[in-house]
């Protein structure tokens, strides 16, 4: 058994060797195409292409030990230390660190990324906007509280674009420094604790809510009082040396947040994409319908669509709208043609691929 035991260690030790090798030669592989991609002007971040490797790892790793998810998992910190040989990008996210926005923003770009937390989402926007960062991740709408308003507003006044889509699963956790100690006060953003709102109500109904900016600016406050918890991820309670008092306390067990990855470049179709778009109808009888009848006439789905106040007239709306199908696919650019036709405005914020 022993020796068994030692020859299955050798051979492991010959494959990691091997596989070092490998990833060695990707990583050459990826300058080239880097160098190749500056000649052209192309932008290293491809998701298009990133969603392409990802589909063919998926493809070679049929009837292995490795669940699908374990192998993506691999393979997204391997395409980030490759990408980030060809050329280092910056990543601005809505922080600090350990929130969900930041765990996307790993999630989308792997740990070899250089990220820069920022306070708020318009933060985000205007470092990318001015260049101090490559990509900025924004958290866009979150699957039973609904859209984050104010990455929609700040979408309609920038000439960046989205170019990827993450969707994540949120498990929220109460997270403290004293496990003993009673609780008096709980702190996180609003979207957390409306996430978590019927949990409180039955464990702690005397608790006072206090919103903070963020889960993890949360966590600092409560990490310095005696007598107060925090809620946000296990994550957070790892970075900011928290104990986790409950886990999974959010009261949807379906709670997923989606976020975009906005910045200057516009990826390409992959077949399986999404677009957004922006747009503000003529106050007529019929003019929704009409928008309506032209995506069913061009068979295009709808996956959302909700209106947000303008703030510059009362009762004027913008509508925005998530589709599935590419800007570069005839029958989307036919249908946002068509779209213009009966709107005083209309914007594509971007398609991307389906997360």
């Amino acid at each position: 058994m022993k020796k068994n035991l030692e020859q299955t260690r050798k051979n492991i030790d010959k494959v990691d060797r091997e596989i070092v090798k490998l990833i060695n030669k990707r990583a050459s592989l990826a300058v080239e195409a880097g160098k190749a991609k500056g000649v052209s002007g192309t932008a290293v971040y491809a998701p298009a292409r990133e969603k392409e490797v990802m589909r063919n790892v998926a493809s070679a790793n049929k009837k292995s030990v490795l669940k699908d998810e374990a192998m993506e998992a691999i393979y997204n910190e391997i395409i980030s230390a490759c990408r980030n040989a060809e050329l280092p990008s910056k990543i601005a996210f809505f922080g600090p660190w350990a929130t969900f926005t930041h765990q996307a923003a790993v999630k989308s770009f792997g740990s070899s990324g250089f990220f820069v937390p920022c306070a708020t989402p318009l933060e985000v926007l205007n470092e990318t906007e001015s260049g101090r960062a490559d990509f900025g991740v924004v958290p866009i709408e979150n699957s039973t509280e609904g859209s984050v308003n104010m990455t929609l507003d700040m979408l309609i006044d920038t000439e960046l674009s989205v170019c990827g889509e993450i969707s994540m699963r949120i498990e929220q956790c109460l997270l403290v420094k004293d496990p003993k100690a009673k609780i008096l006060r709980i702190y996180s953003v609003p979207i957390a604790i409306a996430q978590c709102r019927e949990w409180i109500s039955k464990h702690y109904p005397d608790a006072e809510l206090i919103a903070s900016s963020s889960t993890a600016e949360g966590v600092k406050i409560a990490a310095r009082e005696t007598h107060a918890a925090a809620i946000a991820s296990e994550v957070a309670a790892k970075v900011y040396d928290m104990h986790v008092l409950h886990k999974g306390i959010q009261d949807s067990k379906q709670n997923f947040t989606r976020f975009f990855v906005i910045g200057k470049i516009a990826a390409k179709p992959t077949g399986k994409d999404k677009t957004s778009l922006a747009f503000m109808i003529k106050d007529r009888v019929g003019a929704l319908y009409d928008i309506l009848q032209t995506f069913k006439n061009n068979k295009i789905n709808l996956t959302k669509i909700e209106s947000r106040p303008t703030k510059k007239k009362a009762w004027e709306y913008v509508f925005f709208v998530d589709l599935e199908g590419h800007i570069d696919e005839a029958k989307t650019a036919k249908a946002v043609a068509e779209l213009k036709k009966h709107c005083m405005f209309v914007k594509v914020l971007g398609s991307y691929p389906r997360a």
